[in-house]
């Protein structure tokens, strides 16, 4: 509409009466139709006296438009096929990372866990070791505070023994 270019392509194609429309479904008024039929040049444009042979142009320029569309739909199905095929590669991948990963963890979860069961057996090898060591030492103190108390009792006596002689020779 305004003097600036569209960047927009638009392919068209004739219909059953000859007329030109749009593939999208716009049609075309007759003025731009008569204007499209019209080859441009750069002194302005001119009018041929064989219809036929504008129609057949016309025609051509249709065809090679709608083949250049295909192949351009083509190729994008091309690569959104090849697009989806690598996506697929890659959650594959990744999936197959992800389960190697969850592996290792398990793995080394059941190590520690190995290790844990280990530790707590020597833990509780080391616990029966000290109670049997503190009822050893508990009964080697019994015997010692025994033979304290007999040497005390045997002191005490000779003590008392020997106190009394001395009592009874500076009486």
């Amino acid at each position: 509409m305004g003097g600036g270019g569209s960047t927009r392509r638009v392919t068209f194609e004739a219909d059953e009466n000859e007329n030109i429309t749009v593939v999208k479904g716009v049609r075309l008024s007759d003025s731009v139709i008569d204007r499209m039929k019209e080859p441009s040049s750069p002194s302005g444009r001119q009018h041929r006296s064989s219809g036929a042979v504008n129609d057949e142009e016309l025609k051509k320029r249709i065809a090679e438009e709608l083949a250049l569309e295909r192949a351009r739909r083509d190729s994008e199905a091309q690569k959104r096929r090849l697009f989806g095929k690598l996506l697929e590669r890659e959650r594959i991948s990744s999936n197959e990372h992800l389960t190697r990963a969850i592996l290792r963890e398990r793995a080394a979860t059941e190590e520690e866990r190995q290790k844990a069961q280990r530790f707590a057996k020597q833990l509780e090898e080391k616990d029966r070791e000290l109670k049997k060591h503190d009822a050893y030492y508990k009964e080697q103190l019994a015997r010692l505070e025994e033979r304290s108390a007999q040497f005390y009792k045997v002191t005490t006596e000779q003590y008392q023994k020997a106190a009394d002689e001395v009592s009874a020779r500076f009486k």
